[in-house]
């Protein structure tokens, strides 16, 4: 190669690295504004990024004239921006299973036990049986899964997912954490998380087999891969991490061997038809964190916080794909549909196994309501649907809108049964007495 490609080569390669950066600023200050404006208004902070990340595809910023997506995120960088997203993902799916606690599993009663099923096996009934109806509009060229199974199977999946991070935020910033409903949702989404992710490996390894075969060699990768990390590689974190090691105290040591085993289980799950998601989640809810959080609680934090520096730009690669303005009127109809089933499956699911097994009406409906909420979550089992072509644009936009809507209606809907159900007392509505007299007593 001469010289004169080289340095072409090399200008090229510049270039794009530039737009790359500008666009990193672009997406964190967008999301940094949309964040704190959605805290105004009482939404937690990552659906502000996330209404963020759409407004800078083609559903808000692609109104304007001059194709604005397109100009600030070509076709070049997009690769770059793609990368950038997975790492941002992965990272954030090891801290969700490293904050997965199984002993909410374990010894749960049957209230708990039996509202965490329903809400996760309606939903998934709900939503695969609407895929069958909807599939007939679903853009045929768009889908590699052969027939309308991929995408029943990935809508019902998607309908069942509950947010558990988005959940946790919402019920700490609206002290339920310390009432009874609120420590039944949590305990349920944490189940569901169980329940849901196991689920969402199996669709997906139902989806990209080719046949039989081929499903028993996935499956069987899948479960060989567990039972190492179970068998073989928990404990040997277990005797890398002892305290005793000299080089144990070294918060950096902790750091490189989660980044080094996590995203090496992203890659072999991966390569087995999976998704990378699941290999980081997985690696995160066997390490040994009892072991970290005693001598270097400070290595998870910081790669928390690098997935929270890189989220912004998956949600904006997801907005790039989400074009509100060309659903048309099936596309509506659509969303009409998708949240309609979304949110009657959840809340019967919830509320009414609630219901059925003693609680009172206002923890049921309140429960309903708190598991309803799907956020980003949501959007991960999206974007692994979209990737595989188990959904096309237009139900994936459909989505999208379903996720937001019943994520922000969530906040709303608890401020209006908490003042219903629970008014104050007659003492508290009275005119507050000086704090002199007040004291005295």
């Amino acid at each position: 190669m001469s010289t004169q490609h080289v340095a072409a080569s090399a200008g090229e390669a510049g270039g794009v690295a530039g737009i790359v950066l500008v666009d990193l600023a672009l997406v964190l200050f967008t999301a940094f504004l949309f964040a704190a404006l959605a805290k105004r208004v009482r939404q937690p902070a990552v659906m502000g990024e996330i209404v963020a990340g759409v407004a800078l595809g083609p559903s808000l910023l692609g109104l304007l004239p001059g194709d604005l997506p397109r100009l600030l995120f070509p076709p070049e960088v997009r690769p770059y921006l793609d990368a950038l997203a997975q790492l941002g993902l992965v990272l954030f799916m090891f801290g969700v299973g490293y904050q997965l606690s199984l002993s909410h599993v374990r010894g749960v009663g049957r209230h708990i036990a039996v509202v965490s099923f329903a809400s996760v096996a309606l939903p998934f009934a709900m939503g695969a049986g609407l895929a069958l109806l909807l599939y007939p509009w679903l853009d045929q060229s768009q889908l590699a899964t052969g027939g309308a199974l991929g995408p029943a199977l990935f809508l019902g999946a998607a309908m069942s997912i509950t947010a558990f991070p988005v959940l946790a935020r919402i019920i700490t910033e609206r002290g339920l954490q310390k009432q009874r409903v609120g420590t039944v949702a949590l305990v349920s989404a944490a189940i569901q998380d169980v329940v849901a992710w196991s689920v969402l490996a199996a669709v997906v390894a139902v989806v990209t087999v080719s046949g039989p075969w081929s499903f028993a060699l996935t499956a069987g990768g899948a479960v060989l891969f567990v039972l190492v990390l179970v068998w073989l590689v928990r404990p040997a974190l277990v005797w890398l991490l002892a305290p005793r090691r000299r080089w144990a105290g070294s918060g950096a040591t902790v750091h490189v061997v989660l980044c080094s085993g996590l995203l090496t289980s992203a890659w072999i799950t991966d390569e087995l038809g999976l998704h990378a998601v699941f290999g980081a989640f997985l690696f995160g809810a066997v390490v040994p964190r009892h072991r970290i959080d005693a001598i270097a609680p400070e290595a998870p934090e910081r790669i928390e916080q690098t997935s929270l520096l890189l989220l912004p730009v998956f949600f904006a690669v997801t907005g790039l794909t989400v074009d509100l303005a060309g659903l048309g009127t099936q596309g509506l109809v659509m969303v009409l549909a998708v949240v309609a089933v979304a949110c009657v499956g959840k809340f019967a699911g919830a509320a009414g196994a609630a219901r059925l097994t003693g609680a009172g009406r206002r923890e049921s409906t309140v429960l309903g309501v708190l598991l309803n909420a799907r956020g980003l979550t949501e959007l991960i089992v999206l974007n692994v649907g979209l990737g595989l072509g188990a959904l096309d644009d237009r139900l994936f936009t459909v989505m999208v809108v379903m996720a937001l809507v019943t994520t922000v209606m969530t906040g709303p809907l608890l401020t209006r049964l908490r003042f219903e159900a629970e008014p104050a007392p007659p003492a508290a509505r009275q005119p507050k007495e000086p704090v002199g007299k007040g004291a005295a007593r």
